[in-house]
């Protein structure tokens, strides 16, 4: 490429953490932009793994769809488009947004090129369509790219009971083809929890499953048999994933669930 970037990623408090594809994430090991006010909490979040992250995105020819909003910025022969092929296009995608709680027009990038997106204190997941048969879903708001040759579409759940009963939304964003998807998650990828199902069932209570695969049947259903077990249980309704088809599962619930069971204890 004709240009050249300094004291980037040869910095030496960045560090290259991940590489799938044309996508990379760097972070920040240390963050020397604070102040005396700002020292102190700056020095225990690193302590505890909460760092700046950011995903690079080197185009050669290829594209790839950011979520609205995300470009911090780009260098080279790099162009973007609405990503929006027609008025029909437009409006499915408009649907799509409206019930996943995704941006509803995401720009794609093309060209040759760097693309840097905003940073970030989420854990950032590289994942290969590939080794998910071809298909992914995944939970709200945890898309943050994937490259040109994905496709988006909207998943519906198998029953109202899902959404009003599991504390999930009845509609979440499938991600289908060949390429590698960039996520946003709470944990990072050392501590998701990875089962595979062959003709069975998993059941989980809460919302802990962030990516599932689009073949598996989701339902809502008591935790035992009969009303009285599952009050006696303590467990009440679980989600349920029954199929052949695989469910990567984070070890501890949203952040703002746990903010609130701390708040209101």
């Amino acid at each position: 490429m004709p240009f050249q970037i300094h004291n980037f990623t040869d910095n030496d408090d960045i560090d290259v953490i991940a590489r799938r594809g044309s996508f990379s994430v760097v972070e920040f090991t240390k963050d020397l932009s604070v102040d005396s006010a700002s020292a102190q909490q700056a020095f225990f979040e690193s302590q505890m793994n909460v760092r700046r992250r950011q995903l690079l995105i080197e185009l050669t020819g290829g594209s790839a769809v950011v979520q609205a909003g995300a470009m911090q910025w780009t260098v080279g022969r790099v162009g973007a488009s609405s990503g929006v092929k027609g008025a029909g296009d437009f409006v499915g995608k408009m649907f799509r947004g409206a019930v996943t709680g995704e941006s509803a027009v995401k720009p794609e990038y093309t060209g040759t090129g760097l693309v840097v997106l905003e940073p970030t204190t989420r854990h950032l997941l590289l994942v290969d369509l590939a080794e998910w048969g071809g298909g992914l879903v995944v939970e709200d708001g945890m898309f943050l790219a994937c490259e040109g040759g994905v496709q988006q579409k909207v998943i519906a759940r198998s029953n109202l009971s899902s959404a009003i009963g599991g504390g999930e939304g009845l509609f979440n964003l499938g991600l289908f083809g060949a390429g590698v998807v960039a996520l946003e998650s709470a944990v990072p990828a050392q501590e998701l929890v990875y089962v595979d199902l062959t003709d069975d069932e998993l059941k989980i209570d809460g919302p802990l499953a962030v990516m599932w695969s689009p073949g598996l049947q989701f339902t809502v259903e008591r935790s035992t048999r009969s009303i009285i077990g599952s009050m006696t249980s303590g467990e009440g309704l679980v989600n349920v994933y029954r199929g052949t088809g695989r469910v990567a599962l984070s070890p501890v619930g949203p952040t703002s669930a746990l903010v609130s069971a701390v708040t209101t204890a």
